[in-house]
């Protein structure tokens, strides 16, 4: 199991180990970090698991904190990383569904018997190569399982947390769960509302950005019962028809389950816009004159993407972001008809490169066709030697100049003059200016009145 060529973070907590034993104490690495090893994945951390108290962890390593003191846990300082030290332990009656109400020391065979699955229950002697496994963990890995330790019921009682990790579990390594284990999610499915919504959260995206193949991670949360608990909104997509013609993979879900797997370690933000870009389309299916037609679906589904992005506790931006790619998903549809300022402003948004991909990704999942996404390619680079959203030539102080009086014209004749420079129509802001000057004039006395929504101001104007 030794790496030919360690790395530092691995030698750093070989170190760690040595230190530990050197002392007189037995110290061993524990966890995902074996796990990973022995799957020939390198580890993103290493956690060590130790006879030595949390105090005589303290003393060994200079600014060591103790992060859980009462649970045994200490984080220690080595070489420029952090490690999780944890003193062998047995855990006593769970009451909140999340933490032990006490623990006293144990060995490692009892410390054992208290983690959640079996692959994640093993320990490893990094100074002797010896791996040391008390539940069975080994076989596990080699025959591909996620097994839970001990009774199934009894650990997802203690940790309800534990019914999602089974299932990132079995996604991010390719693995199946076990039949008993799984039954037992089932049953046990609606206990996660009482875990909270940040802990959800973490563990819903690690499953997509982990996974090899959200979309079957996500169909695996439908069946065990996960899903309808944590995100309902998304249920609804099973049986909700498309035209063929333009979806020929099937309905929502299906289409929402193919494009989910053709994600490759994406940003949460594009995987979460991938999973919601669809979610209006139950709400606003209605008949046509010729075919099924979902319209508005883009805007329902942003509202949709931002109430469950809320009950999730996602920070604002990170939920505006997403909700800006569900909202504007389907303007693609357009790009090759778009005006040239209204093109500019697509591509010189700063969410663009994650809004063209999620359309991409939309076009493989569904008709195939990559003509919008490849015409946007071509904008790009022609675009690339200059500023795609250069800095206005007129600003809201020369439309005062001109005769304006402050109030809404001043923005429906910034925009208008924004939009002709960036369509080129002027080689100089003077001759905008003085194209402008003409047309306020020609204008009624009271200034039109901008169409729609109240307009953008442009970059740089003032």
């Amino acid at each position: 199991m030794n790496a030919a060529a360690p790395d530092p973070l691995r030698q750093h907590a070989v170190a760690a180990v040595q230190r530990l034993r050197d002392a007189g104490h037995l110290a061993y690495w524990a966890g995902g970090c074996v796990r990973d090893t022995l799957l020939g994945r390198t580890p993103k951390d290493y956690d060590i698991a130790t006879d030595a108290r949390p105090d005589a962890v303290l003393a060994l390593f200079p600014g060591a904190v103790a992060v859980g003191k009462s649970f045994g846990v200490v984080r220690v300082p080595l070489g420029g990383h952090w490690f999780e030290v944890a003193t062998f332990r047995r855990d006593h009656a769970y009451l909140d569904g999340r933490h032990p109400a006490a623990v006293s020391f144990a060995d490692p065979a009892a410390d054992a018997q208290r983690r959640d699955f079996t692959i994640n229950a093993l320990f490893y002697d990094p100074l002797s190569d010896t791996v040391l496994d008390f539940v069975a963990g080994r076989r596990d890995l080699e025959t591909r399982t996620v097994r839970c330790v001990g009774r199934p019921a009894e650990r997802f009682a203690e940790d309800r947390l534990r019914l999602l990790r089974a299932v990132r579990f079995a996604s991010t390594l390719d693995f199946a769960i076990e039949p008993e284990t799984a039954r037992a999610i089932r049953e046990q499915a609606p206990g996660l509302a009482a875990v909270s919504a940040e802990r959800i959260r973490e563990e819903l995206v690690r499953t997509l950005v982990e996974a090899a193949r959200p979309g079957e991670a996500l169909e695996q949360l439908y069946e065990l019962g996960l899903l309808a608990v944590i995100l309902p909104e998304v249920c609804a997509l099973r049986g909700q028809a498309q035209p063929p013609e333009f979806h020929p993979e099937g309905d929502v879900w299906a289409h929402t389950v193919r494009l989910l797997n053709l994600l490759r370690r994406p940003d949460p933000r594009l995987a979460l816009a991938a999973l919601f870009h669809d979610l209006g389309k139950p709400a606003t299916a209605a008949p046509g004159p010729d075919r099924l037609r979902f319209d508005g679906h883009d805007e329902v589904g942003a509202q949709l993407t931002a109430r469950i992005m809320g009950r999730l506790r996602f920070a604002r931006e990170e939920i505006d972001a997403v909700c800006h790619c569900v909202r504007r998903h389907m303007r693609f549809l357009d790009v090759q008809r778009m005006r040239r300022s209204t093109l500019r402003r697509l591509v010189g948004h700063p969410l663009f490169p994650l809004e063209l991909e999620l359309h991409r990704l939309d076009c493989l999942a569904s008709h195939g066709q990559l003509a919008n996404y490849e015409f946007l390619l071509a904008v790009q680079r022609e675009l690339a030697a200059e500023p795609v959203l250069p800095a206005a030539w007129i600003t809201g102080r020369d439309l005062l100049g001109l005769g304006l009086a402050p109030g809404p014209a001043v923005g429906y004749w910034k925009r208008k003059a924004y939009d002709a420079q960036l369509e080129g129509r002027f080689a100089s802001p003077s001759a905008l200016r003085a194209w402008l000057a003409d047309e306020i004039r020609r204008a009624p006395a009271a200034g039109p009145e901008p169409p729609g929504a109240a307009p953008a101001n442009p970059p740089g104007s003032g």
